[in-house]
């Protein structure tokens, strides 16, 4: 295959283009400019200058040709005005799923298929399965490292034309490997910062982004207002510390109102919903599975055994086994039936 591998700069990526060039894959590497970051700051993001040259030094280990696409246009219309604007709105967007939708798998993909490439390569942890004409998308062996939540929203257009070499290998292996090769970035450590927000402060870049804050009250479910806060864009639901409230019980982000500007917050109980709304739901199929076993509400969070209520359009309802929360309006909901991704939307709402 006539393969184009995306290289963060990264140990993943860069030995998912090894394993490519080790099975006799027609290789050549590409590394994304996203985001004008300083390099020291960029340390603990994928797009700095630095992680260019990692790139760049791994290309040249295998022997394959490498250059450096500047997606910084679409990439700041995609994925982060779409983070400032979904913050602005009280809720809590994930910008690594607008990313994986439509920039390495959108604008990436199409460029590559223009260009003459079988397959866009990536080192997401994640499996793929050829099933009778279509692709199942799975979690990876490693469900440690499992970011097949990332990926939910992908359809049988992109998933067809994926690979994801380090899918079936833990963590510890994939560094063996980039070690076996004689890669610069066996042991770099892993990116988790916001890729353009590399001080790992959200609501400040967001601020920025907005031109100032709009501060707003502090309200207890009844109502009663218990303080003030400097703009609701740095709260998500289920948020605990940054409260600014003193009392002898915990108090817990409850609900956001952007038409008030206001923040509610409550007891912990109060966090639980039986269920949640899904929008701009997409399916791996293309069409609406009739059941599902689970969901994902989380990057990092657990299962929640679940089934599927109801459907219209690319909009779903679905009900818990028993009471689950926080559910942040914003956030990606994964469906799952076993280790089989069905489709992935923004979650709405939850459900009382």
């Amino acid at each position: 295959m006539k393969v184009l591998a995306a290289l963060s700069g990264g140990v993943d990526s860069s030995v998912a283009a090894a394993m490519l060039v080790a099975a006799g894959d027609d290789v050549t590497g590409v590394h994304l400019r996203l985001a004008d970051a300083e390099p020291a700051a960029a340390l603990h993001g994928c797009c700095g200058v630095a992680d260019a040259e990692d790139a760049r030094r791994v290309a040249q280990v295998l022997d394959i040709p490498f250059y450096v696409w500047n997606f910084k246009e679409v990439f700041a219309g995609a994925v982060v005005a779409d983070f400032v604007a979904e913050y602005a709105r009280g809720r809590t967007p994930n910008p690594c799923v607008r990313c994986n939708e439509r920039v390495k798998f959108g604008a990436l993909l199409e460029r590559a298929l223009r260009s003459g490439f079988d397959a866009v390569a990536t080192g997401h942890y994640a499996l793929l399965h050829p099933d009778g004409g279509r692709v199942r998308l799975c979690r990876a062996a490693d469900r440690a490292k499992d970011q097949s939540y990332l990926l939910a929203r992908l359809g049988q257009s992109e998933l067809s034309r994926a690979l994801f070499p380090v899918g079936g290998e833990t963590k510890e292996r994939t560094r063996e490997i980039a070690r076996s090769f004689g890669l610069r970035t066996a042991s770099k450590p892993d990116s988790y910062e916001i890729c353009f927000v590399p001080d790992g402060d959200a609501g400040g870049f967001v601020e920025r982004a907005l031109g100032g804050a709009r501060p707003g009250p502090i309200l207890d479910p009844s109502g009663a207002a218990l303080g003030e806060h400097a703009g609701i864009h740095r709260f998500t639901v289920g948020q605990r510390r940054g409260l600014g409230l003193h009392g002898p019980e915990p108090r817990f982000v409850l609900a956001l109102d952007p038409e008030r500007g206001a923040v509610v917050v409550g007891p912990e109980d109060l966090l639980a919903r039986s269920g949640l709304e899904a929008e701009e739901v997409r399916w791996t199929a293309g069409q609406a599975p009739e059941w599902i076993g689970a969901v994902q509400v989380r990057a990092h969070g657990p299962e929640i055994p679940a089934t599927l209520e109801w459907t219209e359009g690319d909009r779903a309802r679905v009900r818990f086994a028993r009471p689950e929360g926080p559910i942040a309006p914003g956030q990606l909901v994964a469906f799952y039936a076993g280790d089989e991704v069905l489709g992935g939307g923004l979650i709405a709402r939850g459900l009382g």
